[in-house]
């Protein structure tokens, strides 16, 4: 075997293993709301109440993620994934467990701790083992996989829970997870070469104030802003919108869930898209904007039930597909504007903005549904693109400075 083809296929192994992975991370953030109107059966609860223990699960997550990106560039992003992926199954098979409504909140922080290290080991591993020349289709991958778990989640709950009860699948859900660990935890192409380079002892005061005036620089706060925003349009969607369209159009949750399947599916398709436009553009930022202006319009006609029955599946995965084009450019951008020194940091921080998202958003779009507006899910939803818009521009620019920036 030649050393280019050892490469390759080293590469692909990287790539594939920590994309199931992302896949994986993706699937439990969307296995349990499609349960959410059968739990609400079950204990009696508000949808605004169901919507506090995803606010839990993605609170710590939010608020730890930025830790576990220092813990990736301390102990090395292999040992930190397999730790997160263990903690993430264990959180969604109790859940599955659950005896009263209480229980899901202790299960939420567990998989919360567990969802907290994905972004960083992911981003790390990739960095470190791809070939700069594959970093490209690397990310498009991760991106890709990501989409995947998220549509396959409804798919998986609703159809077990179907045949076999709520419990049984997250019981499931959390067997796949521990199932894949012990697959991840054999791969040795993963170990090593993730830590960052250590410092003097007499330098680490410097280290660490350097590292928050990194983490507190303009570009950087924007890339969190805008994940922030990105991840509130997509809780609309994910958490929210199977519930909502069975009151708005008097479906069934079984085609509702179908509709939020061909809106992840599409941004998949989109993703895929994604990744050849910004080879062949350098204008990411104008890309990005015109498919979250036709994702937040598409969502917002949804949402006042204009759209004829038989087209809801066909205009839910054009959403999906313009809101996926944006995701190809977004890894590159944050990597251009984290020192090689800090990114393990950097990308925890920055997709902190992913969680804590879904700390603000669900208890507000439960709360529209819980007072007789679900129309006001896909409202909010469309406004949250439309506030994000001006931070991806943001971020366009970082990158490009960055690129044309002078070695020092």
């Amino acid at each position: 075997m030649t050393a280019a083809s050892a490469s390759l296929r080293s590469d692909i192994r990287v790539i594939g293993f920590v994309g199931v992975a992302h896949g994986l991370s993706h699937f439990y953030h969307l296995v349990i709301p499609p349960l959410f109107p059968l739990l609400k059966a079950e204990f009696g609860v508000s949808y605004a109440a169901l919507g506090s223990v995803l606010a839990v699960y993605f609170g710590v997550s939010g608020v730890m993620q930025t830790v576990a990106g220092f813990l990736v560039d301390r102990f090395g992003a292999r040992v930190i994934l397999l730790l997160g992926l263990a903690l993430s199954a264990t959180g969604i098979g109790l859940a599955g467990l659950a005896p009263s409504f209480a229980w899901l909140y202790p299960a939420a922080v567990i998989a919360g701790f567990g969802n907290c290290v994905f972004h960083p080991a992911d981003l790390a591993l990739l960095n470190a083992k791809v070939q700069p020349q594959r970093l490209g289709y690397a990310f498009s991958v991760h991106g890709i996989a990501g989409n995947i778990g998220w549509a396959l989640a409804p798919v998986f709950a609703v159809a077990i829970s179907t045949a076999w009860g709520w419990r049984a699948a997250l019981i499931a859900a959390g067997a796949v997870g521990l199932l894949f660990l012990g697959v991840l935890a054999s791969q040795s192409v993963l170990a090593g070469g993730t830590r960052a380079p250590r410092r003097e002892r007499g330098t680490r005061a410097g280290g660490l104030a350097r590292d928050i005036r990194v983490l507190a620089s303009v570009p950087i706060v924007t890339c969190l802003a805008f994940f922030l925003l990105f991840s509130m349009a997509m809780v609309g969607w994910q958490a929210f919108s199977t519930s909502a369209l069975t009151q708005i159009y008097d479906i069934q949750l079984v085609f509702a869930s179908s509709v939020l399947t061909a809106f992840l599916l599409g941004g998949a398709v989109g993703t895929l898209a994604g990744g050849v436009v910004a080879s062949r553009t350098d204008r990411h930022g104008a890309v990005a904007v015109a498919g979250m202006a036709v994702s937040g319009a598409l969502a917002f006609v949804l949402g006042m039930g204009w759209i004829p029955v038989p087209l809801m599946i066909a205009v839910a995965a054009i959403a999906g597909f313009f809101a996926g084009v944006r995701g190809p450019s977004r890894d590159n951008h944050v990597r251009h504007i984290a020192p090689v020194e800090a990114r393990g940091k950097v990308y925890g921080f920055v997709y902190s903005g992913l969680d804590l998202g879904g700390l603000i958003a669900p208890v507000i779009l439960g709360w529209f549904i819980d007072r007789g507006s679900p129309q006001l899910v896909f409202v909010a939803t469309a406004a949250f693109w439309l506030l994000a818009m001006p931070t991806v521009l943001g971020m366009s620019r970082a990158a490009v400075f960055e690129q044309a920036a002078p070695a020092s």
